[in-house]
């Protein structure tokens, strides 16, 4: 978060003198907000991450040009200052790169806007968002930039999160992406398991998580206050709405997993463990989400809170 702070302040020294200050700006400081998504967004880094970004402006005024000799239209400026930002996390120096930044959750994705608007991007998580967007919605958080464009956009989170969704296309919808998401990433096989994404591993435990924020926040939107799994964990047993046993269960294995790929990592290594490890932690993981999501196969095990089976 301070690599970044220090980036976008540099980014922002640099724009404004050769363009002077965005205009029509009244309340707002640089009018420019860096959002964590993923590992970064729910405070989880791990060495070797990348940087899932988002960001975001908060000019309204589609006439308004900067107040420099070099005067140019404000939209102009902020993709530029998203540009230069990136540009500082991802050249290589001599001393090596400070982060690989991937920006593919923007609205829109790779053909959208680099910055958009916060008009823009709620108009999107409203509108034409799927739900594996507001999946990583989840996870998000301001992590640097101009407070007011911060406070502005965890009001739109807020909202968003906190829509009532059909809990049938809602556990269809987080079945889909996560069958998705195992045919193309999963590598476990007869003989080894992959911490992240096979049966039972890290990624079902994010998803569990992510389902039930998505499934309750409208009656419980004190669930949209944290980003990160622990605290979401513990929030969702202080509801009732998973029991305090299988919260501890989820978290415990959670940071189980989350070592092993953190040694991995360190040893420049994949996640695939033999099979025959973490064997009941797997079993615990499938067991919940079972008991919470279901599948295809199981349909009527979906949306079952355990405490009231």
């Amino acid at each position: 978060e301070v690599t970044l702070q220090q980036v976008q302040a540099s980014a922002w020294r640099d724009l404004v003198r050769k363009h002077g200050r965005p205009g029509d700006m009244a309340g707002m400081d640089s009018g420019f907000a860096v959002i964590g998504y993923g590992k970064l967004g729910g405070i989880e880094l791990g060495y070797g991450s990348d940087l899932d970004l988002v960001f975001l402006h908060g000019s309204t005024n589609l006439n308004a040009v900067t107040d420099g000799r070099r005067s140019i239209a404000n939209d102009v400026f902020y993709a530029r200052f998203g540009q230069r930002v990136i540009h500082m996390l991802t050249t290589r120096m001599s001393s090596g790169m400070l982060y690989e930044a991937d920006m593919r959750l923007r609205p829109n994705g790779n053909s959208g806007q680099l910055v958009a608007s916060l008009a823009t991007f709620e108009k999107y998580q409203l509108n034409d968002a799927w739900t594996w967007e507001h999946q990583a919605l989840v996870r998000a958080r301001p992590v640097a930039g101009d407070p007011g464009v911060s406070a502005r956009f965890a009001a739109i989170r807020h909202r968003v999160l906190c829509l009532e969704r059909d809990p049938d296309r809602l556990l269809d919808d987080v079945r889909s992406m996560r069958q998705k998401m195992r045919a193309s990433l999963d590598r476990s096989d007869a003989g080894h398991f992959h911490v992240k994404h096979g049966l039972g591993g890290l990624v079902d435990i994010e998803f569990i998580v992510q389902y039930a924020v998505l499934r309750w926040a409208h009656a419980y939107p004190d669930l949209t206050e944290w980003s990160d799994n622990a605290r979401l964990l513990e929030r969702l047993a202080e509801h009732h709405l998973m029991p305090e046993k299988a919260a501890d269960q989820l978290w415990n294995a959670y940071q189980l997993y989350r070592g092993v790929v953190h040694r991995h990592a360190l040893q420049e290594q994949g996640s695939v463990l033999p099979a025959d490890r973490l064997v009941e932690e797997r079993a615990m993981v499938r067991d919940i989400w079972f008991d919470v999501i279901g599948d295809d196969t199981d349909a009527g095990r979906g949306d079952v809170i355990p405490e009231q089976r």
